[in-house]
């Protein structure tokens, strides 16, 4: 290939995936920050701007598992070229302006799974079968699993016999756990580790015994977090109520909006880490910087039209329902970018906000609705696949042409 086409297509492919994090940036990060706009707890503009800055560090820090896993792990036998990549990006990216200009559900994570799938089989690559196999088991599970967190949840604070002063605490008590152990970048990690936690970082500082291969330590210290998160959020709803839960709602949406910036930036940049990373001899984290810098444009650029209107949808939700649906996004968001499995926020939220529902009684949510978002849902897989497949082929033939 010529130097000049070459060139030209790097620079397509980074243009491409830079609007691919613009489109993440502006809609899949939105969604957390809308319960505490509803409620009144934060304002548009600088729920837009924690957004992109929480998003983007979410990116830079835990976007690496997903981004190699879309890149690398999707097709077996070849490389996803800068052509290919392209291809890829274009079609993924067309799905998604074609749900937020029509309204319907269309699941980055679907859009470009499939989308990735096609223009590594029409390189001429073999199915990545136990890939799909752990990927399908994964998003079919989400559903169910995110449906019955947020149905607990919701069901903990509805009980009479659990106060407020209590149940959000202890929810707060949860999050700030994981949070503790939540697998960072920039942490230093064991030999052969890509990433460490904080909890597992400060156990290694200190020898301390096992019990049943989980350093004592390790626990010691989540456990030290749960209760200042505890004891933090206790205070708040002490003092007042719902005063209480709008401030766990900003710290809710803050750890949400950054577990979907290090599981949804891999969408953007996934296809180029080939390109990136063995043609172009670049490091890992100038990738993640592209699609972090994509991302925060975004957020600031287009989230706020969108805060407006989630949040309207929300705040009929309620407060506690809406507590109830971003719980379950957090952890399935954490496990899925240790699993380094790509995932919709879509899906996870969708499902979160049916079984909140499902604990008043009612789902709040149509069956025609449901129906409509699972029928999207396939769609979008198979024909991103097809379309992926063949645009390749239109522009390898314009280019050998």
């Amino acid at each position: 290939m010529p130097a000049l086409v070459f060139w030209a297509l790097v620079a397509l492919a980074t243009l491409t995936s830079l609007a691919t994090a613009w489109a993440l940036g502006a809609n899949s990060n939105s969604p957390p920050f809308a319960p505490a706009i509803g409620a009144n707890a934060i304002s548009t503009m600088r729920a837009a701007f924690m957004i992109g800055i929480l998003a983007a560090l979410g990116a830079l820090t835990q976007g690496g598992a997903i981004s190699e896993t879309v890149g690398a792990g999707l097709i077996n036998g070849v490389q996803i070229t800068s052509l290919a990549a392209t291809a890829g990006l274009v079609t993924a990216t067309g799905f998604m302006l074609f749900g937020v200009y029509t309204g319907y559900p269309v699941p980055a994570a679907f859009a470009t799974t499939g989308a990735m799938v096609g223009v590594g089989l029409s390189l001429g690559g073999d199915p990545a079968i136990e890939t799909y196999r752990r990927i399908a088991l994964f998003w079919v599970l989400v559903p169910p699993v995110s449906g019955g967190l947020a149905y607990l949840t919701a069901t903990l604070l509805r009980r009479d016999d659990i106060p407020e002063t209590v149940g959000v605490p202890l929810l707060a008590a949860i999050v700030a756990g994981i949070v503790a152990n939540v697998q960072l970048g920039v942490i230093p990690a064991p030999p052969g580790a890509a990433q460490s936690s904080i909890a597992g970082f400060i156990a290694r500082q200190v020898e301390t015994p096992t019990i049943a291969g989980v350093d004592s330590l390790a626990v010691l210290v989540t456990l030290a977090a749960a209760a200042a998160g505890f004891q933090f959020i206790r205070r708040r709803t002490q003092a007042s109520p719902e005063g209480g839960i709008r401030t766990f709602l900003i710290v809710l949406g803050s750890v949400v909006a950054f577990s979907s910036g290090g599981s949804q930036v891999g969408l953007a940049t996934g296809p180029l880490e080939n390109l990136y990373g063995t043609e172009l001899g670049l490091p890992g984290i100038v990738l993640l910087v592209l699609g972090a810098t994509g991302i925060i444009a975004g957020a600031w650029m287009g989230a706020p039209k969108l805060l407006q209107a989630t949040s309207r949808e929300y705040a009929q939700l309620g407060v506690r329902r809406s507590i109830a649906a971003l719980v379950p996004g957090f952890i399935i968001a954490q496990i899925a970018i240790a699993l380094g499995i790509p995932i919709s926020f879509n899906n996870i939220i969708i499902s979160g906000v049916i079984g909140g529902g499902l604990a008043g009684g009612s789902a709040g949510v149509s069956r025609r609705k449901i129906g409509v978002t699972l029928t999207f849902w396939a769609i979008t897989l198979s024909a991103s696949t097809a379309i992926g497949f063949g645009l390749y082929q239109g522009f390898a033939a314009v280019l050998s042409g």
